[in-house]
């Protein structure tokens, strides 16, 4: 049964109540709503799953990868940088293929493609749970009748095959003898523009992240508190407005706080971070510094792995070391909680 409701902006919203179904849609004239409810309960009728008006005329995989992204930007939630590259990998590669032609062959096809192109079992997973991704956004806020089985079967074949796979947990912690080699290599060139042995400590003392250093201001410190705002923290669930406020602690062989006040020393008019750097050029020279210090398999963001391990050695919990870090899964917590043997010297005195 149909109900048909005159909105105030003077179209017409429609209800389609009909053997345990519901769905509805809005249009400009009435007569549109009609037809389209009468099509509905046929399709209903016909054991078809009722789709929206946005979804009539779609054809192709790629027509539902914009469907998609117009349905996440309506809601204010727009792909980020990393899913908006995707999705357009992903048409670029599928956008022609009409929806039936997505089944268990040809996923299986498109991930060994994938993996001859280079990408590792890791990025081809992402890929394959992309297009799921979009399969089930069409199927469940849609109508559309495609089919999520052919996806995930193919997801198995690619898994049993190798080219489907989790990533290793990354566990690397620069030695206290590899930071200082790099710290001394920064301090000593007196061309290296960029503050890189105070930013590597304050990596260190904060776990922060390097495009979070770069991105802080003066603004964002409050001196009296010693507390220091980080705004749109790396969130999965949340892009904007997750800010955070950390302490400035003195626990993990650095000083948070005396680094920005040396940092202040050097401070320029014309930008107000307290880090004036791009957080590219600051990967780059890191990793430069590496290769010519030899020294193996060292990532900046593997300094992050190092301050938040410190803040555990440093006998915080693991509720507190999350309002330095911003985990808000404290599972994600427990694999930085691999203690160094000489870290129970410290230990020793406080059980006493």
């Amino acid at each position: 049964m149909a109900s048909f409701t005159k909105l105030a902006s003077g179209s017409w919203r429609v209800q389609v109540r009909h053997k345990g179904r519901y769905v509805s849609e809005s249009f400009q004239r009435r007569e549109d709503a009609r037809r389209w409810a009468t099509e509905m309960e046929g399709r209903i009728d016909r054991g078809e799953m009722p789709t929206s008006a946005r979804a009539r005329g779609i054809a192709t995989f790629g027509d539902l990868v914009d469907l998609h992204i117009a349905d996440m930007c309506e809601v204010a939630k727009a792909p980020g940088r990393s899913k908006d590259a995707t999705l357009a990998m992903l048409k670029r590669e599928l956008g022609k293929l009409r929806m039936t032609q997505l089944d268990r062959e040809l996923i299986v096809q498109f991930g060994r493609t994938r993996a001859a192109q280079g990408a590792g079992p890791v990025t081809v997973a992402m890929d394959i749970g992309a297009i799921r991704l979009v399969l089930s956004h069409a199927a469940a806020v849609h109508g559309l009748p495609v089919s999520i089985e052919q996806i995930d079967l193919g997801r198995i074949a690619l898994k049993r095959l190798g080219l489907v796979g989790k990533s290793n947990q990354r566990d690397r912690r620069p030695t206290d003898e590899e930071l200082a080699k790099l710290i001394a290599h920064f301090d000593g060139n007196p061309r290296q523009l960029i503050p890189m042995g105070r930013i590597i400590k304050f990596a260190v003392a904060t776990a922060m992240r390097q495009e979070e250093i770069c991105r802080v201001t003066w603004s964002d410190l409050n001196e009296r508190t010693k507390m220091l705002t980080i705004r749109d923290r790396k969130d999965p669930r949340e892009k904007k407005g997750n800010d955070q406020r950390i302490p400035l602690l003195a626990v993990s062989g650095y000083d948070a706080m005396g680094l920005i006040e040396e940092q202040r020393s050097i401070r320029g008019n014309e930008d107000d971070r307290i880090f004036p750097c791009n957080h590219k050029s600051v990967s780059n020279v890191f990793t430069r510094a590496c290769q010519v210090l030899r020294i193996d398999d060292l990532h900046f963001h593997d300094l992050r792995h190092e301050g938040t391990s410190r803040l555990f050695e440093a006998g915080f919990r693991i509720e507190q070391v999350s309002l330095v870090t911003g985990h808000k899964d404290w599972k994600m917590l427990r694999r930085y909680t691999h203690l160094k043997p000489e870290s129970l010297h410290d230990f020793a005195p406080r059980a006493a």
